[in-house]
């Protein structure tokens, strides 16, 4: 089977099996979007959601944000991982969303890169959720999930794993893509116990065919 053989089946399989697919992180405008990326970063969605409700009605906008000190932040986030580096990245990220970009989220992945706290992965999720802009955010499921099936070979870091994906998702494709990925590797494609015998992936999925050669 070559590449394109492959993506072409995966594609066919998650249009099918899974034709929505969105972030599961709770927001209602760029800003906040932002803000519950970075919260993301090494910690789950549902945590993430636990909090942000009480730092947006304190925080309601990054102006409110970029007066804060780390420290008062910090009480709002401590159920998340790393609140402390988090606190400072949140604190001087409103400050230059707030006094650099005039309070409004830039839509460049440059500019959004900028900003403490905000990886190439951070911006290309708020850049193609906000902006339907083409981007392919890796993040650890994306990166296990797309080494497994066979959509990525020997890829050692996540731009590595974004350039072989971007290569072969049509670029219409690549928003959900990220999110057909992410949730297989949140719900089925688990990183220690995957759940092998209910995917629907198996015939494609290189691990699970070395997997079963080994037990054979």
């Amino acid at each position: 089977m070559t590449k394109k053989e492959r993506f072409d089946k995966v594609i066919e399989w998650f249009k099918i099996n899974m034709p929505i697919a969105e972030t599961e992180l709770d927001y209602t405008n760029p800003y906040e979007l932002l803000v519950a990326v970075i919260l993301s970063a090494q910690c789950t969605d549902k945590r993430v959601n636990m909090v942000t409700p009480d730092l947006f009605k304190r925080y309601p906008s990054a102006k409110e944000l970029s007066e804060a000190e780390p420290a008062e932040v910090f009480d709002y986030i401590r159920s998340i991982s790393y609140p402390n580096n988090k606190s400072k990245h949140l604190v001087g990220m409103a400050k230059m969303l707030y006094n650099d970009f005039g309070n409004v989220v830039p839509e460049d992945i440059k500019d959004l890169q900028k900003m403490p706290g905000v990886g190439r992965k951070t911006a290309n999720v708020v850049t193609s959720v906000i902006f339907d802009k083409p981007a392919m955010a890796v993040d650890t499921h994306v990166f296990r999930v797309s080494a497994r099936i066979g959509l990525t070979t020997n890829s050692k870091t996540p731009l590595d794993t974004e350039k072989q994906l971007v290569k072969f998702f049509p670029e219409e494709l690549l928003a959900i893509a990220h999110h057909w990925l992410i949730l297989h590797g949140r719900y089925v494609c688990l990183a220690r116990t995957p759940k092998c015998a209910k995917c629907g992936l198996q015939d494609l999925c290189k691990y699970y065919q070395k997997e079963n050669k080994v037990k054979a």
